[in-house]
């Protein structure tokens, strides 16, 4: 039998779960930032599994999004036609702050001197406008060859329409400079209109993709015999020889693998819609769900549009490390710089200072600190109060009161974000149940669903690896598209009917390379559809030509209240692919007797009592009464006044508002 091994590297802890002959277990390790495959080989070492015949790993990582968000990708020649080296540069124009009368400039993505311009220019209709010359591909590696880039981004005018041009370069480049230099064409990494957003696509791709594929390839060379896949940012996973070469699409690795368990949990307890919160130690991504999971092309990272498919999430730097200040007009503020995995919040006692949402929630005493990872590391209540007395003496208020305030902060931006995702969409999100997962979240998730009025929260089974544990649920898949723009009614289903059928046999071809049957590739198909003139879209399930107006009509109506008696026109065409595959069986938790508290103690402002929970004692259907504090390994639940707690059979704690 196969052992399964879902890991997420996130910016504190590295989780573990690993399910083997029914079982879950699950782990956790300090990161390793600048070498994340140290703490996935750490993990493996304890776990008894480097030298694991039978082992697969569904991995969801973070270096390509550090990378994105701390600027230190490879240096990236941009190459494109003659005129617009300045594309990426210029990009829509718009401002990301409208009101900001003194905006800080961004730096281009590209440094001109790295901006090169060739021939090889299509027309909108295909027609060649400007030859691709054998003088102007040695210009090209002249050019790169005096520049010795680690990678190399092609985006060509229309080459969405036709990539001929685009491989000739790619393969100029791969005959002169071997494998040492890595080379994206934006044809093979978003075959889709607009050369703004399809450029930064490639761009990413390549500015990453070194990275990734190094740090794959430490990986792979240090896990022995085991099988890897990476997870992706639409929710799927792909093999780990081939992500390197897609590494746009891992910038939501992470996340997505939450996402994908929530929504397997959502339905085995039937819970189909969700409103998500994942608190890291780093930082706090919110999500909607409501049946599938929701994707988006319109994602940003670090202020870059990011066209490729991935979840459609919120993310805030408001984490378990976030750090609390003081700022120049006297107030507190929490966020987004965090104190990250090394040297950590000062309660780890790993050398740092500055004060967290962490320590606070030590200093409060909803997190116990003989109770952490399982009693396997001691959190310092002393090194806490500590770094909180400076913010003390600056706002004359005790640690406690500081703790309480910088609690209440990081709060409100997180309830702040899961309205972004649902009250400023046109979701009441009172019909939700709001799921918290990650290390920092059971925390925090009661005073959230208070903040939106929420009466329905669930706590997981395993909520501070949810991530890793989506791992193991999600299928192998591929999401491709193309552009192919023309007024709807008018484009014929025969013609449109043999374009998704090159898309899908595509996918069918790269998933059958990872070992899928093919009678076990499930195949959607849906289409970006816009009112003639207007310049976004709108995504509908492909149902023909009728159909799939009828529903972008009505889509357009609820989305913004209206529609328009204008033709509708079609811009591209999309296809998802994934593996039918039975996800690991959770384990059942049979009737008990009903359990008693492992201790009680005192919490300032608390007239009685606290008790204190251990989750794997709880039998299901034993009413747990806030206040209360719930322990396990990997993450602590506060259960506020007004909220009443039980476990079902599967180990998930599910939560009511009195």
């Amino acid at each position: 039998m196969i052992t399964l091994l879902g890991i997420d590297t996130g910016g504190t802890f590295t989780d573990f779960v690993l399910y083997r002959d029914g079982e879950l277990r699950t782990h956790k390790v300090l990161s390793t930032p600048a070498a994340p495959e140290q703490a996935i080989l750490q993990g493996l070492g304890e776990l008894g599994l480097l030298e694991a015949d039978d082992l697969r790993i569904v991995h969801g990582s973070t270096v390509a999004t550090n990378a994105v968000l701390e600027g230190k990708g490879v240096r990236c020649v941009f190459v494109t036609n003659r005129g617009l080296r300045d594309l990426l540069t210029i990009g829509r124009q718009t401002r990301r702050e409208l009101y900001e009368l003194q905006p800080e400039p961004m730096p281009p993505p590209v440094p001109r001197d790295d901006c090169l311009e060739t021939g090889g220019r299509l027309g909108p209709d295909g027609d060649v406008l400007e030859d691709l010359t054998g003088a102007d591909l040695q210009a090209l590696g002249e050019a790169i060859a005096e520049r010795a880039p680690a990678a190399v981004a092609i985006d060509l005018l229309y080459a969405w329409q036709d990539e001929r041009f685009e491989r000739r370069i790619a393969d100029f480049l791969a005959e002169r400079f071997g494998t040492d230099l890595f080379v994206s064409r934006s044809s093979a990494v978003l075959p889709e209109f607009r050369e703004y957003e399809r450029g930064m696509a490639t761009w990413l791709n390549s500015y990453v993709g070194p990275l990734v594929e190094g740090y794959l390839r430490r990986l792979r060379a240090g896990a022995g015999r085991a099988q890897i896949a990476v997870m992706q940012s639409a929710g799927g996973t792909i093999d780990a020889a081939q992500a390197g070469r897609q590494a746009v699409r891992m910038l939501l690795s992470g996340p997505a693998g939450g996402l994908a368990a929530a929504r397997f949990l959502g339905e085995l307890t039937g819970r189909p819609k969700l409103l998500t919160f994942d608190m890291g130690g780093t930082s706090t991504d919110v999500a909607l769900v409501e049946g599938e999971i929701r994707l988006t092309t319109e994602g940003r990272i670090a202020g870059w549009p990011v066209a490729v498919p991935m979840v459609d999430m919120h993310t805030i730097g408001a984490g378990g490390g976030s750090i609390a200040y003081v700022d120049a007009g006297g107030l507190l503020q929490v966020g987004p710089e965090s104190a990250g995995a090394d040297p950590g919040p000062a309660c780890y006692g790993r050398g740092g200072t500055r004060p967290t949402v962490t320590d606070a929630n030590l200093l409060l005493g909803r997190l116990r600190p003989d109770a952490f990872l399982g009693g396997g590391m001691r959190l310092d209540v002393t090194a806490a109060r500590t770094a909180m007395a400076p913010l003390a003496d600056a706002l004359d208020m005790t640690p406690l009161q500081v703790a309480e305030g910088v609690v209440r902060i990081a709060n409100e931006h997180m309830a702040h974000a899961l309205r972004v995702i649902s009250v400023q969409r046109g979701i009441d999100p009172r019909d939700h149940t709001l799921v918290s997962f990650g290390g920092a979240g059971g925390l925090h998730v009661c005073a959230l669903a208070e903040a939106l009025g929420m009466r329905r929260a669930m706590v997981p089974i395993h909520a501070g690896v949810l991530s890793a544990l989506g791992m193991l649920v999600a299928p192998r898949a591929r999401e491709l598209s193309r552009s192919h723009i023309a007024h709807l009614a008018s484009a014929g289903e025969a013609e449109l009917d043999a374009l998704f059928a090159e898309l899908e046999a595509d996918g069918r071809a790269q998933l059958q390379a990872e070992g899928v049957e093919p009678g076990r590739i499930g195949i959607t198909r849906t289409v970006d559809l816009r009112y003639a003139g207007q310049s976004w879209t709108l995504n509908v399930p492909w149902q023909g030509i009728a159909g799939s107006e009828a529903a972008f009509h009505q889509r357009h109506a609820a989305r913004f209240g209206h529609r328009l008696d204008r033709p509708v026109e079609l811009v591209n065409l999309r296809v998802s692919l994934k593996s039918r595959h039975t996800p690991p069986t959770l384990p059942t938790r049979p009737p008990g007797p009903p359990a008693t508290p492992k201790e009680h103690v005192t919490l300032t402002g608390y007239d009685t009592a606290i008790p204190v929970w251990q989750r794997d004692t709880l039998p299901p259907g034993q009413p747990v009464t806030g206040p209360a504090i719930i322990v396990e390994t990997v993450a602590t639940t506060w259960l506020a006044p007004g909220w009443r707690g039980e476990m079902d059979e599967y180990g998930n704690l599910g939560l009511i508002r009195d």
